[in-house]
């Protein structure tokens, strides 16, 4: 065979099929538990992965209050903000976030291992992150996933 017979084929839009997972975050520790989540909300875990569309997959994570950090990141771990005012940034401790926004802390983990851009962005909407272990996606049928 020559070279030409190969052809490449790239995923697109129209002909991405998208699944729904479920993932239990209790007892996980947020950065392990992030990139592999990240990993599938890309879509990098499918043979058919084209870097330019977003050929990812749905992820629900319950139990988002009950991920752990190693060391001490509940005390030293921030969480910074900007109102865009001149003197307006803002510092948020992990444990604070936990116990004002639990699900902000695998939401800020996850995103910020998804493209910076637009494509990023629409990535982001496939992320469902819940407290508790009940949530309203069970019309989706998601497949537990386990890591």
């Amino acid at each position: 065979m020559d070279a030409l017979s190969y052809k490449t084929s790239y995923a697109k839009k129209a002909t991405v099929e998208r699944k729904w997972f479920v993932v239990d975050a209790s007892g996980q520790t947020v950065g392990r538990i992030a990139s592999e989540i990240a990993k599938i909300v890309k879509g990098k875990h499918k043979p058919s992965y084209t870097p330019s569309t977003n050929c990812g997959d749905h992820v629900i994570v319950i139990n988002a209050e009950k991920v752990k950090f190693t060391g001490q990141k509940w005390k030293g771990k921030e969480y910074i903000s900007h109102t865009l005012y001149p003197g307006g940034q803002k510092t948020v401790v992990a444990r604070d976030m936990l116990a004002k926004h639990p699900t902000r802390i695998l939401e800020k983990a996850v995103k910020g291992m998804l493209p910076k851009s637009i494509l990023g962005s629409q990535m982001y909407r496939n992320l469902h992150v819940v407290e508790g272990d009940k949530h309203q996606y069970e019309a989706q049928q998601p497949i537990e996933l386990k890591f």
